[in-house]
């Protein structure tokens, strides 16, 4: 039975890649060691403080909570180098909690630089209250001041402590066998007894058990990018860092009792309790009305001038369904919180900001609807405010809100700014040590080779479920009867082979220590927290980069009773918004949505067709077979078609399809079913449908239906159970803490008989999990609409739109100008005299912007314009380049106005310009500064006067294949033309090509809902694994693999198509078969199948690869009007004293400007050498040579 003593030193996970104390097994092996209590001090954060709680109270032991601060002299004094001490601090009470969390978040908002935190002694005097404050390890001041010598200003120190905690400040003993501590330990004792303070013994924890001492090594070496063999890295001095029982404490302080003991006495003054945590009681944003009006007032204000907005005629049944709406928000405390998310909406539409039309169960809200949160009616469409909010709802709902991506942050803005800033965070959330990661990271720590670690974690499978990934792999995870996973073997054969090697299982040991740890902090995409209070003054807060967040997650946030509201932000919005603005300016005609019925038989008829490119939800290859398929006539079509096209209830969409082209096949279970199914013809698709059946049938409230809901779709295998017989026989009324839930009549009460009841219930228990939120299919189909108009009656518009809104992301650029193409669409070349920053669209043709050119900035293509707006328009390159050298032109921005065709209007070749403009850019450069001083022009003495222009050599524009080669160089893509344009007869056959990769919306700010399901639509293409295919293209890019076993050679290839680019991989046997063929730029055919891996974009795998004959298909071009870079016809010879190493210099800084294809030779001393350069022997160059070597010296020659 251990006695008398606390850890009061500990460093958890939190301490991120130092500490290795894993909260759960430090507080069960705490409690097994029979301590009452222990502390949670990580370096410099908070961090972990909820989960600890939660562990510690879960075991039965007290949580004392504190932090392991960094002190300097003055905060505000960033200096690198600047020395800083350990201090520990613990949270007597609520008010030291208050204080620890104070001091940490100024530590984070203004003493935080060399990625430390750091408060002063100052600051820490001005929020002492209510802490407890010990000296710390030997990197704490008093121990630091001590070893160097300086024993008066230790002591000064130690009073100073002193005065300020009182009897609160304890002098910390350490033992760990160090020297430090042997010369400190003595002097601190001395000073315990002349100035009556009490000394504690501690331990430094850093891991659990001894042999937990080289995980927690391998964790620095991870942090600090080293391997365990570096003598240099910084390392613990020996495996005395870990979770000591009192037997061993007191055999290393064995005269130190009372120091043993003093630690109980802290314990015994801490206590910390969150009282609001888990209660439901929440903070909401202190609004206040305008003109000083009572919220409610000011609410119901809103409320009815909205309803007659959006309704005209306020009908008995909309009064009814909003009164019972309001009921509830004003019961449930909800008014501020709904005035809020108005509030900020509102403006966001005043700034001219796109808002979603709604997301999530929230659309399913008719007060919402007329407030101006949301934009659909929830009466059109049956949607289910109970689904949001309703009596037996424990957690709080939350509206999620999408503004356009590019300006969600000023709405955030709005908010600091109307709450203070003080009262607005952002969300921490951590990255963690995931499983492949672990394995790679102890792999370069040990030494191991790369292939190593590589070949391992390619062998583990996607979708094995977490915890303990690779105990599971490698066989070592054994679950006991009762356990989640009992009687499942995740274990891979290969793999458990391998952990036989000595140096694999050591790898693998460590790894699976550290799997999952926290590895850094960064924030939450879309999460804020906007509170009543200074956040700073409740909780601990943190930085990442400029952003201020919580230390807390979301979750813990809202256990705590804080309001997390989300921002995200939506790039299909831009679309629209941007689309209107081109139309009006085209067209003279403004769109408005919101006044807009959602019925135009042309749209459904697009969306029939699979034309569905660019459009929000639709647009997959997938999605494009199911419309076709399903032939939508009314936005409930697609509605359903979001909810049902993912994996699970796409099962359903034959039966639904068959059903909406054969409506006498429809059959419904019971006659009550009919108005709640005839809308999805007689299938299951809505959440809201379970609740309406488990109403209709058994007489449950919708509160109590959407827990059923809830119950179904966690899969509470027991809890369904149980439920089943009430929703057959019913129940009487329960009440629990005070709280009434009303009886149940149950359907076979109702008439229903059981055998029906039941297979209903079966039914909707099978489906449920997989049941969609129709509230926010809904306000997505919205949106998927608003995109499917713009593209019937504003194509060029909208799509000039969407190009714009992906302007630096090649690929889909790629796809959608080859989209275009399709849709005849003509998109133009950039123009420097008629293209704009970004594409433009005029009379129904798109103009390719200059921005989208590579190393053409924004800024830079704005300034060109401007001087092409105010002085007219350039005539020829030296005319641009005269007037915008002075800009910061630099020799890629006009590389990539050349090779993009954007000077194709000067009436010169690509290639004539490409062998003048260094010469021009120089001349212009010189010019300028020239002119600045009053003298000459370079470009007169140049081209001989002032009038003429520069002197072009007479040669033809570069073959198609060079053409095209540099276009994609500069714009990413090809444009003119491409080099499969001639291959057509052989592509139409292909039945796969890039464009069928779906390309949905990116949702890095997905949300997920209450019960984990993602708050949008699945990414899903319609692929399926293992579907066989045929497709192909040019090979642009080839990586030499080997296989996972037997380390054979193989292939992942890179094709590109006239949609974009496709992975495909060749495994040993193909690739053995095709390798001596195989080269970049090669056309080949490939027949395979798609490979599908979770997480992973669509790949395809080839079995066979045909080679096309290029000689029979392709047209030649004749010689003569091509330049041929291939084979050059010239020679260029130089004569100089190639032992001259000056001129041997300024030849090599000419020449290697202007490297090319044809050879240069030098003579001299009746000798030639081939100096190896290869050159573009374009007129610029040959003058820079003459004006070095003079024109005798430089010949080109003839072959």
């Amino acid at each position: 039975m251990a006695k008398d003593f606390v850890h009061l030193h500990v460093h958890t996970e939190y301490s991120l890649l130092d500490g290795f104390a894993r909260i759960g097994k430090v507080v069960k092996t705490c409690k097994e060691m029979g301590m009452k209590a222990i502390a949670m001090t990580d370096h410099g954060n908070m961090y972990g403080t909820i989960p600890f709680y939660d562990e510690c109270h879960a075991q039965g032991i007290k949580p004392i909570l504190g932090c392991e601060f960094y002190v300097t002299e003055d905060l505000l004094i960033k200096q690198p180098g600047k020395k800083f001490d350990h201090l520990i601090l613990l949270a007597k009470n609520n008010e030291g909690f208050a204080n620890l969390s104070k001091l940490n978040t100024i530590g984070f908002d203004k003493g935080y630089y060399y990625g430390k935190a750091r408060i002063d002694y100052e600051t820490l005097k001005e929020h002492s209250a209510g802490l407890i404050c010990t000296s710390a390890c030997v990197a704490g001041t008093v121990p630091r001041l001590i070893l160097e010598g300086n024993l008066k200003a230790a002591e000064e120190q130690v009073l100073w402590f002193k005065e300020v905690f009182g009897d609160d400040f304890y002098l910390e003993l350490q033992n760990h066998g160090l020297e430090e501590e042997l010369k400190v330990n003595p002097i601190l004792k001395d000073f315990a007894k002349k100035h009556n303070i009490k000394t504690i013994a501690t331990n430094d924890v850093h891991y659990i058990f001894r042999e937990d001492a080289e995980a927690q090594d391998v964790l620095m070496c991870v942090q600090m990018n080293k391997t365990l063999d570096d003598p240099n890295r910084l390392k613990f001095p020996n495996d005395e860092f870990y979770l000591k029982s009192y037997d061993e404490m007191l055999k290393a302080f064995p005269a130190d009792e009372e120091a043993l003991a003093n630690t109980v006495e802290i314990a015994d003054k801490c206590e910390v309790v969150f009282e609001n945590i888990d209660k439901n009681k929440y903070m909401f944003p202190d609004y206040h009305a305008p003109d000083g009006k009572d919220n409610l007032a000011y609410f119901n204000e809103l409320l009815e001038a909205g309803l007659i907005r959006r309704y005209g005629t306020v009908t008995p049944e909309i009064r009814e369904r909003v009164e019972r709406e309001k009921e509830m928000i004003i019961n449930k405390g909800f008014v501020n919180y709904f005035l809020t998310v108005q509030d900020y909406i509102a403006a966001a539409k005043k700034m001219g900001i796109p808002v979603g039309p709604g997301r999530g169960s929230g659309a399913g809200s008719v007060v919402a609807f007329a407030i101006g949160i949301t934009s659909v009616n929830p009466l059109k469409y049956d949607l289910l405010f109970e689904r949001f909010l309703h009596n037996e709802r424990v957690s709080a709902p939350d509206f999620d809100v999408d503004f356009s991506d590019d300006r969600r942050d000023e709405v955030i803005q709005y908010v600091k700014n109307k709450y203070g800033h003080d009262h607005v965070a952002k969300i921490i959330t951590f990255g963690t040590m995931a499983a492949k990661n672990a394995i790679k990271d102890v792999c370069r720590v040990l030494g191991m080779p790369y292939s190593e670690g590589d070949k391992i974690t390619k062998l583990i499978p996607n979708g094995v479920p977490k915890p303990q990934i690779i105990k599971k792999v490698f066989g070592l995870h054994h679950p006991k009867e009762g356990d989640k996973d009992f009687g499942q073997d995740f274990s891979v054969p290969e793999l458990v082979e391998m952990y036989k090697d000595p140096q694999i299982k050591r790898m693998v040991d460590i790894a699976s220590k550290v799997e999952d740890a926290p590895r850094q902090t960064s924030t939450h995409p879309c999460g804020v927290i906007v509170s009543p209070h200074v956040l700073g003054d409740m909780i601990p807060l943190s930085r990442n980069g400029e952003d201020i967040t919580t230390q807390f997650t979301g979750v813990d946030m809202e256990r705590l009773g804080h309001m997390k509201m989300d921002f995200l932000g939506l790039r299909n919005l831009n679309d629209i918004s941007t689309a209107i603005k081109y139309i009006e300016e085209n067209h003279g005609v403004h769109i408005d949505f919101d006044t807009m019925d959602y019925d135009d038989p042309e749209v459904f008829k697009l969306i029939a067709s699979g034309n569905t490119k660019a459009v929000f939800q639709l647009e997959s290859a997938g999605f494009q077979k199911f419309m076709k398929e399903l032939k939508p006539t009314c936005l409930e079509d697609i509605i359903a078609g979001i909810s049902l096209f993912r994996p699970g209830p796409m099962d359903i969409i034959p039966r639904y399809v068959h059903n909406k082209h054969h409506p006498e096949d429809v059959r419904y279970a019971h006659p009550i079913l009919e108005h709640i199914e005839d809308v999805t013809y007689g299938c299951i698709v809505y959440q809201e449908q379970v609740m309406r059946i488990v109403q209709d049938m058994a007489g449950y409230t919708l509160g109590q239906a959407d827990n059923v809901r809830r119950m179904m779709g966690k899969k509470k295998v027991d809890a369904m159970e149980a439920e089943k017989e009430v929703f057959l026989h019913g129940r009487g009324e329960i009440v629990d803490h005070g709280k009434v839930s009303p009886p149940i009549e149950g359907a076979v009460a109702r008439g229903i008989p059981e055998d029906v009841a039941l297979q209903v219930w079966q039914e909707m228990a099978n489906f449920a999990k997989y049941a969609f939120n129709k509230s926010h299919s809904a306000a997505y189909a919205y949106v998927a609409y608003q995109t499917a108009y713009l593209k019937t009656y504003y194509e060029p518009e909208f799509l000039t739109s969407v190009l714009n809104n992906r302007i630096s992301k090649i690929d889909e650029i790629t796809n959608y100008i080859s989209h275009c193409k399709e849709e005849h669409i003509k998109v133009l070349p950039p123009n420097i005299n008629e293209s704009d920053a970004y594409f433009t669209c005029k009379n129904n043709t798109i103009r390719f912007g200059l921005s989208a050119i590579k190393g053409s900035g924004e800024n830079i293509c704005k300034q060109i314009i401007e001087e092409r707006n105010l002085n007219g328009k350039f005539t020829d390159l030296q005319n641009f380049l005269n007037r915008t050298i002075s800009l910061g032109l630099n020799k890629r921005v006009v590389e990539g106005l050349i090779y993009s065709g954007a000077f194709d209007c000067f009436g010169k070749t690509r290639s004539q310009l490409a062998c003048v403009y260094e010469q021009a850019m120089n001349c212009a450069s010189k010019d300028a500064k020239s002119r600045a001083l009053g003298q000459f022009s370079m470009f007169e003495t140049l081209a001989g006067d002032s009038n003429s222009t520069l002197n072009y050599p007479n040669i033809g524009e570069y073959s198609k294949d060079v053409l095209l080669k540099k276009e994609k160089e500069v714009l990413g893509l090809y444009l003119s033309g491409h080099p499969l344009d001639d291959y057509v007869d052989i592509m139409k056959n292909f039945t796969f090509n890039s464009s069928m990769i779906s390309n949905d919306e990116e949702e890095e700010n997905q949300e997920l809902d209450e019960e984990g399901m993602e708050n949008v639509t699945a990414n899903t293409s319609g692929l399926e694994d293992g579907m066989k295919i045929t497709c192909g293209g040019l090979v642009s890019e080839i990586r030499k693999l080997y296989t996972k076993i037997g380390n054979k050679p193989m292939a992942s290839i890179k094709v590109e198509d006239n949609y974009g680019t496709l992975e495909v991989m060749l495994f040993n046997k193909v690739y053995e078969q095709v390798k001596q063929n195989l080269f970049v730029d090669s056309l080949v055919t490939i027949h395979g199948h798609i490979s599908i891996r979770t997480g992973e974009k669509p790949s395809v795998v080839a079995q066979n690869v045909e080679f096309w004959d290029t000689s029979k298909l392709k047209p030649q071009e004749p010689a003569e009007k091509v330049v041929q870079e291939e084979k050059p016809s010239e020679v260029l010879y130089l004569q100089y004293d190639v032992f001259d190493p000056k001129k041997q210099a300024d030849v090599l800084g000419v020449t290697l400007s202007y490297i090319g294809k044809v050879p240069v030779f030098v003579q001299w001393n009746k000798k030639l050498y081939n100096n190896g350069m290869q050159v573009n022997p374009c007129l610029a160059l040959i003058g820079e040579l003459e004006s070095v070597l003079g024109k005798e010296n430089v010949k080109l020659v003839k072959k």
